[in-house]
């Protein structure tokens, strides 16, 4: 745990900048999403990266310090292929670990996303937690914002487009990533169902703003990929199955209030969806994509380039530092980059786009879900 119980009551405690007044049930869950993707068994059981192979070269020809990691991505120069990948705010501590994430952000140059910011939309107070971003220099600055809220729901009227462009506002956002988790929501205790029409809001929103679409876990299949093409999305963070399962973190939740069959949906359905490097595979055939699912390592995020992905997502590797320090933040993501630059030497690549046309070798598990792909194809 992460020592942040203290968030469960339902008057805000004022660390938030809250005057007292009820917390809403969005920055409820937002606390308890962080303590449960801390634990080791809401992690999805396998983690297709191990299958993925690189293949070594022995005669490199170019010193490691010579490595260059710098890339494009959505046409801002960035420092390494590495985006701090969507995890927290809009609850007490969100303030602080957002700060140490944009902290090391802006120190390595690299991207970062945010948690959802319906709690800040529903609660202004919340906005605070967010604002550490405004503070620093970060290259790339991507909005949050989930699919469900752009329909109608029972919980709910639609965000529109004014309500994203405050998300937007609300960190000096680049982008805003629409994040796709219907099998988080059907896991849920309290969550959106209701999908029809999502599609169509998506296509409108991507008129006046550049949209990302985001999935949490499940991964974006290249069917899918295309209707988001047409949609207007300028890219895909594919958030495919092998990292943080948000089906067996609302089953946590679901176990905490003793909602027995919503616990059980969530522990049935732990475990799917598509793979990540498949759904990176799939996706980046269509649009530019960021591979998010399960990157543990530098190592992980070479993968995810080489299978065509223009940036990797790191979150649950910097989340335990994040809540540690600004020190342990950067730490970890140094760390990250300097095993991305072992991989890249290790290829014989010194630069983003040599190593992303580097050979791969699949494991059989990975080479079925791909043989379905070539068969649409």
């Amino acid at each position: 745990m992460t020592g942040f119980e203290e968030d469960r009551p339902t008057v805000a405690d004022g660390g938030d900048g809250s005057t007292g007044q009820t917390r809403p049930e969005s920055s409820k869950r937002k606390s308890e999403h962080v303590d449960s993707c801390l634990r080791d068994d809401i992690v999805n059981s396998n983690n297709f990266w191990d299958g993925v192979q690189l293949i070594h070269c022995a005669l490199p020809e170019v010193d490691i310090e010579a490595v260059d990691t710098t890339s494009q991505l959505f046409g801002k120069k960035v420092g390494a292929p590495i985006v701090i990948a969507a995890m927290t705010g809009g609850h007490s501590h969100g303030r602080e670990i957002n700060d140490n994430l944009a902290a090391a952000a802006a120190e390595l140059q690299i991207p970062m996303g945010v948690g959802s910011q319906r709690p800040a939309l529903e609660h202004p107070d919340y906005a605070r937690t967010f604002h550490p971003l405004k503070d620093h220099d970060i290259p790339l600055v991507i909005a949050n914002i989930g699919a469900p809220q752009l329909i109608d729901q029972k919980s709910g009227k639609a965000l529109g487009v004014n309500d994203i462009r405050r998300a937007m506002d609300m960190i000096d956002a680049d982008m805003v990533a629409i994040h796709l988790n219907f099998l988080q929501e059907i896991a849920q205790p309290d969550g959106d169902t209701r999908a029809a029409g999502v599609l169509e809001a998506i296509a409108e929103l991507a008129e006046d703003i550049p949209v990302i679409a985001k999935e949490t876990g499940a991964g974006i299949s290249h069917a899918v990929a295309l209707e988001l093409l047409e949609a207007g999305v300028k890219g895909i963070d594919v958030g495919g199955a092998g990292g943080t399962s948000f089906a067996a973190v609302e089953a946590v939740r679901a176990e905490e209030r003793g909602l027995t069959a919503r616990a059980r949906i969530g522990w049935t359905f732990k475990d799917w969806g598509i793979p990540t490097p498949v759904s990176v595979i799939e996706a980046s055939a269509v649009l530019p994509v960021i591979a998010t699912g399960g990157i543990r390592s530098g190592l992980d995020v070479a993968r995810g380039l080489v299978l065509g992905a223009s940036a990797a997502g790191v979150a649950r590797t910097v989340l335990a530092p994040s809540i540690k320090g600004r020190a342990e933040t950067l730490e970890a993501l140094q760390l990250v980059l300097e095993e991305l630059r072992t991989a890249m030497f290790l290829v014989g690549a010194g630069n983003v786009p040599e190593l992303q046309v580097q050979a791969f070798i699949l494991a059989d598990d990975l080479l079925a879900y791909l043989a379905r792909f070539e068969q649409e194809e």
